[in-house]
């Protein structure tokens, strides 16, 4: 999360009200479980925007090697966040907060923005997800050398999520 180039462009296109494209939307829909279709209905327009995006990416850089969990892995990444209830001037002030004293050392919602990798990953156990989306979503923040999914996997999800 201290990419600031990535952080920037995140919040620019955060100012953009509204969901993916209807289109986006269906088809993002069509990769979920029933589970996870209400993790992702219940994930801002802007984060699911993002998530599409990501996805699309990803697909594009593995190809046929993409699986529904992958695609799922890629759409839920940030599902997390909806437990923050954050908006997005709460969400810049949470981050550069967290950068200044270290996510651990932030309580009340902006912690559980910050930590919304584990949040996410308990979220997408309780929807029924498969262990390769639920490990993303835990992951998708460490280092690579910290990754435990198969590392074609995670570096194309992690390219994607930083494009």
């Amino acid at each position: 999360m201290t990419d600031c180039t990535h952080l920037a462009r995140r919040f620019i296109g955060s100012l953009r009200p509204g969901g993916p494209a209807p289109g986006d939307e269906t088809w993002a829909r069509d990769q979920l479980g029933p589970g996870e279709r209400a993790v992702w209905a219940r994930m801002s327009g802007t984060d699911r925007r993002h998530a599409v995006a990501v996805a699309r990416t990803a697909a594009d850089h593995l190809g046929a090697a993409t699986t529904r969990p992958v695609l799922a892995a890629a759409l839920l990444h940030d599902a997390g966040k909806v437990e923050s209830g954050l908006g997005t001037f709460q969400r810049v002030v949470a981050t550069l907060w967290g950068m200044a004293r270290g996510r651990d050392r932030v309580g009340g919602r902006f912690r559980a923005y910050l930590r919304h990798d584990v949040l996410g990953a308990r979220l997408l156990t309780a929807a029924g997800s498969d262990p390769l989306t639920v490990t993303w979503a835990a992951e998708h923040h460490l280092p690579p050398s910290r990754w435990t999914l198969d590392p074609r996997v995670a570096t194309a999800l992690k390219a994607a999520d930083d494009d």
